[in-house]
């Protein structure tokens, strides 16, 4: 009987939690988006009109200001209102990176219509003998290449269980392996700290290097 209440006890968690995180991920992006709501004044604020809060107007909001900023790019006011704020921006030296590094990044992304990572590779890392899942996402800066004295390639290095954050890390073309892993597959295996296993895990020889513009 206990054998059969832990078995249940298991199957109800591996139903509850994945269900319980996604429901708390989007209760707390939803929560982000209603704050953005103090910035419209208190007497035309949604709450004030309606006589109460209703929960994911930010979104409408979030998704109203996105539509109305792309409208304001397409006209030729609008382009030079962007024009004056990025001037502003640059001559702040911590926003001027913040706001340049944002934008490349969704230029690439969205414009570019690029993928952010492009394969999956095998790097020796946070140290010499101890391996970790990183992704390539290009070449690394020709500054890097030459202070190095050799080609290097860009890699992210996410970490476990959380993949948003982890490490760029510039490494030599020869010390990277490539793995036959897609970086889909990669992305379970990292967030689900290596119980999910990917089948086609599979290492190349060690002359195969991510760095030899295969990308």
């Amino acid at each position: 009987m206990s054998k059969k209440i832990k078995q249940i006890f298991i199957a109800g968690l591996l139903v509850a939690i994945p269900i319980g995180l996604t429901l708390y991920v989007l209760v707390f992006l939803i929560g982000i988006m209603d704050d953005l709501l103090r910035i419209i004044p208190r007497r035309i604020h949604p709450d004030a009109i309606l006589g109460f809060h209703v929960p994911g107007l930010g979104i409408i909001f979030v998704v109203v200001l996105i539509f109305a900023a792309g409208l304001m790019m397409k006209s030729y006011l609008g382009n030079r209102i962007v024009q004056i704020g990025e001037a502003v921006f640059h001559r702040i030296p911590i926003i001027r990176g913040i706001y340049d590094g944002t934008k490349q990044v969704m230029e690439r992304m969205f414009v570019h219509n690029n993928r952010s990572f492009k394969k999956t590779v095998l790097v020796e890392f946070p140290r010499a003998g101890v391996f970790t899942l990183g992704f390539v996402t290009g070449p690394a800066h020709r500054w890097i290449g030459a202070a190095a004295g050799r080609p290097c390639t860009n890699v992210f290095v996410p970490t476990t269980p959380n993949p948003t954050s982890g490490y760029l890390l510039a490494i030599p073309d020869e010390e990277l392996r490539e793995i036959d892993m897609a970086v889909e597959e990669a992305l379970t295996y990292i967030v689900s700290c290596g119980l999910v296993q990917a089948s086609s895990l599979e290492m190349k020889p060690r002359g195969t290097a991510a760095g030899q513009k295969t990308y």
